[in-house]
């Protein structure tokens, strides 16, 4: 049977091999999506709805992850946990899915394509991000996307790591 965690999982394979060939053709990846989930246009289109979303924002994504993540920056993590990490919070901030099965999912797809440290990391870094997303911390708001992606392209990576405002020395 065919569901939206075997959704996910597509979409997890396609981000991952993203990362390994950026020059990948759309195309291929949705076509790719549609084989993989035997052309379930409801699961289909959740499934495109999450890749291209992921995708979109991935650069205000990451900045949401590094801000939750302690001591790690996105680039060092595992391509498969950054990957997971991106789709989860895709799900909470821009689809507005229950952070408790957003982060169950994520940490699913962590156990059984990461390594065994990886369903406690993404679990950490997810409830973390899920709890100041929820308290409508203004630096993690999906309302704020633009502000932060314009600020973020003139501030140094030092102040875009610690989350410092743009006039801060």
């Amino acid at each position: 049977m065919t569901t939206r965690r075997r959704a996910r999982e597509v979409v997890l394979q396609v981000l991952y091999e993203d990362e390994l060939n950026p020059t990948r053709e759309h195309s291929a990846a949705y076509t790719f999506l549609s084989s993989r989930l035997l052309d379930h246009s409801a699961l289909v289109s959740f499934a495109r709805s999450l890749l291209d979303g992921v995708r979109l924002h991935r650069f205000f994504l990451d900045q949401l992850i590094g801000k939750a993540s302690v001591n790690w920056s996105v680039k060092r993590m595992a391509p498969v946990d950054r990957n997971i990490l991106r789709l989860a919070t895709f799900e909470i901030v821009h689809l507005q899915c229950p952070g408790p099965v957003a982060i169950n999912e994520a940490v699913d797809l962590a156990k059984r394509y990461g390594d065994k440290n990886s369903g406690p990391f993404v679990n950490g870094v997810l409830d973390r991000l899920h709890k100041s997303v929820n308290l409508q911390n203004p630096s993690i708001s999906p309302d704020n996307e633009e502000r932060a992606t314009s600020e973020s392209q003139s501030d140094s990576p030092e102040k875009i790591a610690f989350g410092l405002p743009a006039n801060s020395q």
